[in-house]
């Protein structure tokens, strides 16, 4: 089968070659059943994630043992199944999340890890969405339990966990004011019908959001999404009322804020790390009912993934440009399918 393998530490937007640090594999050996509840899964498309990119630098929290195939969330066909399977059956449409190995033709799962993909849901949307629409879904409903009225502050709001953050904010009521960089991005954000958008390369946030919440009669921000970090993070607690929840998904920045504890003290603040993968160690049924719900949810149409750029397996290294050179709004995606070519879908 293809596979993506990253043999080495280094930049994976370089161009493929024997001496990039990742490589396409043409042959490599095809995943086995490995228990009687396995299921291997054909995979359809798989998501390019901040996290992926970090990790092939090797800067991301987990270092797998090199070589390596990367990747995470992805939707696919049931291609085959172990002897004890219950849940699924060759041909189903499915999607997951792999610590590892999502960036190849074939992958093997457990069946409890798989979630069916209702009916009508396109298999691409299915493969952008348990990671992004998971950390948001998950730190916003789980953790920050954000209610109806509420202000919710998402910086970085036009990336991948950005955009789910703001969609899941409308769907639980929320007063959504985004944070964005560059005048295409503030235009998709408005489109959505997001309360407020500012472009913090023209504006004064603090100020601009100052202004608003003035005019609508309210005293400050209920919950601060940050996949961001550094300044801007800093900046934002200006603007948090007392009790308010920050809730740390990320440093995209690449500047890991400091939170004042004495101020945070003082203003009953509660900050949230939010570190989605974790779930399936620790807390594997809240991770199973957030997917759950979120998969409802785009059945339903409450929420809609936007796919940025989509490549190919072969042009990985353009799909972590798009990442690393933040021109992704929405996700970026691979598509393994023999007519696929790499493209902005902007």
């Amino acid at each position: 089968m293809e596979a993506l393998v990253c043999r080495e530490i280094g930049d994976p937007t370089v161009p493929l070659s024997d001496s990039s640090p990742i490589v396409l594999s043409r042959s490599h050996p095809v995943p086995e059943l490995n228990s009687p509840t396995a299921v291997r899964v054909r995979i359809y498309a798989t998501s390019l994630n901040f996290a992926n990119y970090l990790q092939i630098l090797g800067k991301y929290q987990e270092k797998p043992p090199l070589p390596f195939i990367p990747g995470s969330d992805y939707s696919g066909i049931v291609e085959s199944v172990g002897e004890r399977v219950s849940r699924f059956r060759v041909g189903d449409k499915v999607c997951s999340m792999a610590s590892l190995g999502s960036f190849a033709e074939l992958i093997v799962a457990d069946e409890k890890d798989l979630y069916l993909v209702p009916h009508g849901c396109d298999l691409v949307d299915a493969g952008a969405l348990p990671v992004a629409f998971g950390t948001s879904h998950v730190a916003l409903v789980h953790r920050a339990q954000l209610k109806a009225g509420q202000v919710l502050l998402i910086l970085g709001a036009a990336g991948g966990v950005g955009l789910s953050a703001v969609q899941i904010g409308k769907v639980c009521g929320a007063v959504v004011i985004a944070v964005v960089r560059g005048n295409e991005k503030v235009k998709l954000l408005q489109s959505m019908g997001i309360d407020y958008v500012v472009d913090f390369t023209k504006e004064n946030v603090i100020e601009t959001v100052q202004r608003y919440l003035k005019t609508r009669g309210l005293k400050g921000v209920d919950v601060l999404y940050d996949p961001v970090g550094g300044k801007l993070t800093k900046e934002s607690m200006k603007l948090l009322n007392w009790g308010a929840k920050i809730l740390v998904i990320g440093f995209a920045s690449g500047e890991v804020p400091a939170i004042p504890a004495n101020i945070a003290l003082v203003k009953n603040w509660t900050v949230h790390g939010l570190y989605w993968g974790s779930y399936r160690i620790h807390q594997p049924k809240i991770l199973e009912d957030s997917l759950k719900e979120l998969l409802s949810w785009l059945s339903k149409g409450l929420i809609k993934i936007k796919i940025s750029h989509s490549y190919s397996l072969s042009e990985a290294n353009l799909a972590f440009a798009a990442i690393k050179d933040r021109r992704a709004i929405g996700k970026v995606m691979i598509v393994l399918q023999n007519n696929s070519k790499p493209k902005s879908m902007l």
